[in-house]
């Protein structure tokens, strides 16, 4: 096993011992003995960037279910490399951050843990997967993780409908990306993203490539909240803090992300993946960025910015895979720079949307309230908690001197040059690119405006928090101050995070191209008057006049009536799928076993006589079987009378004698075809049945004679009818088609094989041994629990 799997499988087996911690040890918060867990790990990875920077790439492979090829394969580069730190240095954070947010004595932290880990390990194995079927896997799991993470205050109504959503949308892109796979992998006959990747251009001749294209960009889009697929993540938001921040920021919402990067060098270069990706992501950027601005919650501000920002990001991803477009122009190196940006925003993003998230949460925390109509005057009182605020919203805004001004410039120069392209027809439609990110740009300066200014300036008003305002202590505040430190430091030093992480990143996203491809000049923060700098100057001074004046122009967002919105859409979706599975299972649910019997006879005679009649498989041989003597047509016959007696018979003792008569009948013909074991114990078995039967209906009401429609009688004979003549066609088709040895053969050398002398008795012990303990396993359970029952009875009889 490499470290590779063992950094995967550590929060699994954290995540078995968290109950235990959590029972024996409750005085201590259990937090404290999960933060070293990714803080290690976290420590363990970093220790591979020198060697990850200088182009190694560590492959390991265990096998899991050789028979159907999938192996527990995984692969450590530069993108896996750069995920796993943000998922383990976001989530080390994360962890000391909710050992101060939850109360050890008011939270079910043993819950919360468990599922904290569970989906930090999913995400670990997702992103070192490198095969299409563990990273399907892990990816569910880290759907069904979340699910538990977002619902863990399940007591709410808000929170249960928030995960049902998420898991829902998630789960339906997620099995679209499942059947993307199947399809991928079956054109190129393997599983490993490795070696399609290495079979070139070879993919893009498939038939299937563009269904399984469309296919796993749904699972993609679904997991990244693009557009319209992004409604399950303001909802979400009914999370705690320490899930939003975590989930939100830095893991599940980045693993579209990721899927994307990763499979760049699969679909890219190709027209459909490009406008897909770019456009899908662009509109995801204007919408997101124009809906944040209208709320008045500041975890439901930051899920849409979050929509927003992933847009870009996505955005970026589709511009940059025209890299791989052939034969590229003269100024191909802008789709590696796009590339790069759209890797370098990701982890700024993660930095001070991870920031935003926690002191959110501090002020929720220590007012009672996220509604920013409530809120203002906080500086006063909560100034580290403002400093960070601000750092966080103005690098998202893309002001300097933060890292987000670096990532949204190199943007801004990205979307420039793609419109004056002359491939992909972007030469009509690429004007498109720079206009929608410039208007979005500024809807993204007005909710920052409003995240930091009417929260913390104005009047501040006491009456209307649920707790006096107040500074946190430092354990909540220092993870918040990391966050925010990076973001500074990624200003003034974004050329040491290119070198050691972003470049590799970059060059498992576009491993076909060389490094002397890339053509990537360093990144300075100040690169002259350039139209970058006029666009965001222009973002400044519009975004400032519309903060201004948000009163005048907010009555835009009252314009759309709710039924035409996405979350209507969702809703009516579900109440339409409830009402006609409702009406459905209605229709068959009928309460009579009766009509469950018809159900499944009729599906039976059409299943298997379909298949038997239908592709002309009956066939019957009798040549070779032995004459019929005449007593053996008289007990033919007798069962047959025995039988319509059963069925036509107004008593019930006659009933069941002439049921016993069958039984006794079958065991005659036992002793004709010289099986005396089966004889002597349908003998018994009949004979205690009947004796059952008997004591059990003389204590039952006579039946009642009932008046039965002969539409009724006639359905019940055709579905026996029907029964009969497909058992005995499939009885006799089986005896003429006899394609291997009988197995009986084997069985003949009972006493050589077993030691018994009765073969009966060597199938049922030696043969059949586990099958044999296990019915008997059963029928104890079973004894046990009458017993129980009949005890439970007598001592409730005693009591009265």
């Amino acid at each position: 096993m490499s470290f590779v799997h063992l950094i995967i499988f550590i929060p699994f087996v954290a995540a078995l011992l968290i109950p235990f911690f959590y029972k024996y040890l409750s005085r201590i918060h259990t937090g404290w003995f999960v933060l070293p867990i990714p803080a290690v790990l976290f420590v363990r990875l970093a220790a591979e960037v020198p060697l990850v920077a200088q182009g190694e790439i560590f492959m390991h492979t265990m096998p899991w279910i050789p028979s159907l090829d999938i192996n527990l394969a995984v692969c450590l580069d530069g993108l896996s490399l750069l995920f796993s730190l943000l998922i383990l240095g976001i989530g080390t954070l994360v962890v000391l951050y909710s050992i101060f947010y939850l109360d050890k004595e008011h939270e079910a932290l043993g819950n919360f843990y468990l599922y904290l880990l569970i989906f930090m390990g999913a995400m670990l194995g997702l992103v070192f997967s490198d095969h299409l079927m563990l990273l399907y896997a892990f990816w569910e799991l880290t759907s069904v993780s979340s699910f538990l993470l977002i619902a863990y205050w399940y007591q709410r109504k808000k929170s249960r409908a928030g995960a049902l959503k998420a898991l829902f949308i998630t789960i339906f892109g997620g099995l679209s990306m499942l059947a993307g796979f199947i399809l991928l992998s079956s054109g190129m006959g393997t599983y490993s993203i490795r070696e399609i990747i290495g079979s070139g251009k070879e993919v893009t001749l498939l038939p299937q490539f563009f269904p399984a294209m469309l296919l796993i960009l749904l699972g993609a889009f679904t997991k990244s909240a693009q557009f319209p697929f992004h409604i399950w993540l303001p909802d979400a938001m009914e999370a705690p803090t320490p899930i939003s921040a975590y989930l939100h920021s830095a893991t599940m919402v980045k693993a579209g992300i990721y899927l994307v990067a990763r499979l760049t060098p699969i679909f890219g270069g190709t027209m459909p993946w490009f406008w897909l990706v770019s456009l899908v992501g662009l509109v995801t950027l204007f919408w997101g960025s124009f809906s944040a601005v209208k709320q008045t919650d500041l975890k439901a501000m930051l899920a849409f910015s979050t929509v927003s920002q992933l847009g870009m990001i996505m955005c970026l991803l589709g511009l940059g895979s025209a890299a791989l477009a052939e034969p590229l122009n003269i100024m191909s190196s802008l789709y590696p720079a796009a590339m790069l940006t759209a890797i370098f925003h990701l982890v700024n993003h993660s930095t001070f949307k991870g920031c935003l998230f926690m002191v959110v949460g501090i002020i929720d925390h220590n007012t009672g309230t996220r509604d920013i109509r409530k809120l203002g005057g906080l500086i006063r009182l909560m100034p580290l908690s403002f400093t960070m605020m601000m750092i966080g919203s103005f690098s998202m805004a893309g002001l300097p001197p933060f890292s987000g001004f670096l990532s949204k410039e190199l943007f801004f120069t990205s979307v420039l040059h793609i419109a004056r392209l002359d491939i992909f027809r972007l030469e009509t439609w690429g004007v498109l690119f720079p206009v929608v990110a410039w208007v979005a740009s500024i809807f993204t300066f007005v909710y920052c405006m409003i995240l930091v200014f009417q929260t913390f300036l104005g009047k501040y008003q006491p009456q209307k928090l649920e707790r006096e305002a107040y500074e946190s202590s430092w354990g909540m505040l220092l993870p918040p101050l990391v966050l925010a430190v990076l973001t500074i430091l990624f200003f003034f030093y974004p050329n040491v995070l290119a070198d050691y992480l972003l470049l590799p990143a970059l060059a498992a996203v576009l491993p076909n191209m060389a490094a002397a491809d890339f053509g990537i000049e360093p990144i300075l923060a100040w690169h002259g008057w350039t139209p970058e700098l006029m666009m965001t100057i222009g973002v400044v001074l519009l975004g400032t006049l519309l903060y201004l004046t948000f009163p005048k122009w907010s009555r835009i967002y009252h314009q759309l009536p709710h039924w035409l919105t996405l979350n209507h859409a969702h809703d009516r979706f579900l109440s339409l799928g409830e009402k006609i599975s409702l009406t459905t299972t209605k229709a068959y649910m009928t309460g009579f076993t009766r009509d469950y019997l018809a159900y499944i006879f009729l599906f039976m005679i059409l299943l298997l006589g379909g298949g038997l009649f239908g592709q002309q498989n009956f066939s019957f041989d009798p040549t070779g079987n032995s004459p019929i003597e005449f007593y053996e047509v008289i007990l033919v016959l007798v069962m047959i009378s025995a039988a319509l007696t059963v069925a036509l018979a107004a008593n019930r003792l006659t009933s069941i004698i002439a049921l016993g008569v069958m039984g006794y009948v079958i065991a005659i013909f036992f002793v004709i075809f010289r099986a005396p074991d089966l004889a002597l114990t349908q003998l018994v078995v009949e004979t205690v049945t009947t004796a059952l039967f008997l004591l059990c209906f003389y204590h039952l009401p006579k039946i009642k004679k009932e008046v039965v429609r002969l539409s009724f009688k006639i359905t019940n004979l055709a579905i026996s009818l029907g029964v009969g003549l497909i058992v005995t066609a499939m009885a006799l088709s089986a005896q003429g088609h006899q394609l291997f040895p009988p197995i009986s053969g084997f069985f003949e050398n009972s006493y050589e094989l077993a030691g018994a002398n009765n073969m009966v008795n060597a199938l049922l012990v030696d043969f059949r041994g586990f099958d044999t303990m296990l019915e008997i396993t059963v029928f104890t359970i079973a004894g046990i629990g009458v017993y129980t029952l009949i005890k439970l009875r007598m001592s409730r009889r005693d009591s009265d």
